[in-house]
């Protein structure tokens, strides 16, 4: 038997959510805040399942949508330098900068632009390719910092001259406040992200209920894991006791991955940074420290981007998709205009973004 079997019987999924029918007694609002968990949660159809008192939206869980058009916007220009090779995960070519264009384009114009799995692989290209500049373009949350810290360590180690990454890495926690803070959405509760809370802990959340007083139940990615973490929102709103519930203990600890956390604390610091739909958080994203400014893009490349002129197409509406105001399908050019094969803003672009998941599994 499958390890995870257990996490995917539908039988369990209902058994939860009568429990759930029968102990709620009021309308609640929850947000899911990972990319991960809004892809699963329309793959497996739970927003369907639950009882119609129960509402979900999907908050900025996706790195791909969140990233600042004018860090898109250097990032191509760092593709048309001479000499250099662009390396980055295959959903960051689509996303839009600020005059429309983005990396897909700059490569069908001639930019040498290479798709990789991992930082390491850039690593490799760099060694492959020493009269070559290697850029790395590290996007992601705190679930993949550790590997980009990891990447410049291992240059650091090999002696490896030619590589550099431009860091545009974001950090959960602020962005969580943040949302909270615009008070645009009232919420009961949110489920909180397994991967990145594998990696900073459970205590990292506590913030919530001892500041926000709301509930937070960090979730895996199965259907009962998903349905589990949403049981535990209700029993603490109907208890009112709100807390930081850990209903994916078979890969989150309190403390998290401590060696993870040291190797992005040794590469990395905290920082301002500009979130699509957000706009400026401090201490929200990852900077590459000064002891390592050799590997960092933004210090070795003369770059100037002049203040974008914000591209919005047709009034795209991603960055309220991106707060929970409204759900993809009432932006007017969801699904006509604005497809995964053409986007015009970012959460169509990433698989995990809300309007891509709505369109794939919801769409009729």
């Amino acid at each position: 038997m499958s390890l995870t079997a257990e996490f995917k019987d539908p039988s369990l999924v209902r058994a939860i959510i009568k429990n759930m029918s029968d102990i709620q007694t009021k309308p609640l609002t929850f947000m899911e805040f990972c990319g991960t968990h809004t892809q699963s949660i329309f793959k497996h159809g739970i927003r369907k399942l639950l009882p119609k008192t129960i509402k979900m939206l999907s908050g900025p869980g996706c790195p791909v949508c969140v990233t600042d058009q004018k860090e898109i916007d250097y990032s191509i220009a760092l593709s048309q330098l001479p000499g250099v090779i662009i390396t980055t995960f295959g959903d960051f070519l689509k996303v839009p900068g600020s005059d429309g264009s983005n990396l897909q384009k700059a490569r069908a114009w001639g930019a040498d632009i290479r798709i990789v799995y991992s930082p390491l692989d850039a690593i490799q290209i760099a060694l492959q390719n020493k009269q070559k500049k290697v850029i790395f373009l590290g996007i992601g949350f705190e679930t993949t910092a550790p590997i980009v810290a990891a990447s410049i360590l291992r240059a650091v180690k090999d002696r490896v001259s030619n590589y550099y990454v431009f860091s545009m890495h974001k950090l959960t926690p602020p962005a969580t406040k943040a949302i909270l803070n615009l008070g645009e959405i009232k919420l009961d509760g949110i489920l909180g992200p397994g991967h990145v809370s594998t990696i900073i802990g459970s205590l990292a959340w506590e913030f919530l209920p001892s500041i926000y007083n709301l509930p937070f139940a960090i979730s895996g990615f199965e259907a009962v894991d998903i349905i589990k973490g949403l049981e535990s929102l209700v029993k603490q709103n109907v208890e009112k006791k709100p807390q930081v519930i850990n209903t994916y203990s078979r890969s989150v600890r309190p403390e998290g991955n401590t060696r993870a956390i040291a190797t992005m604390n040794e590469v990395f610091y905290e920082d301002l940074a500009c979130w699509r739909g957000l706009g400026s958080i401090p201490d929200s994203g990852l900077s590459i420290k000064s002891s390592y400014k050799k590997f960092n893009a933004k210090d070795q490349f003369d770059i100037r981007i002049p203040e974008p002129e914000l591209f919005n197409p047709y009034d795209c509406q991603c960055h309220e998709v991106i707060r929970g105001l409204i759900e993809p399908p009432e932006c007017r050019y969801f699904k006509n205009k604005c497809t995964p094969d053409n986007p015009l803003g970012a959460c169509m672009v990433s698989s995990e973004g809300a309007c891509s998941a709505y369109y794939l599994y919801s769409y009729e």
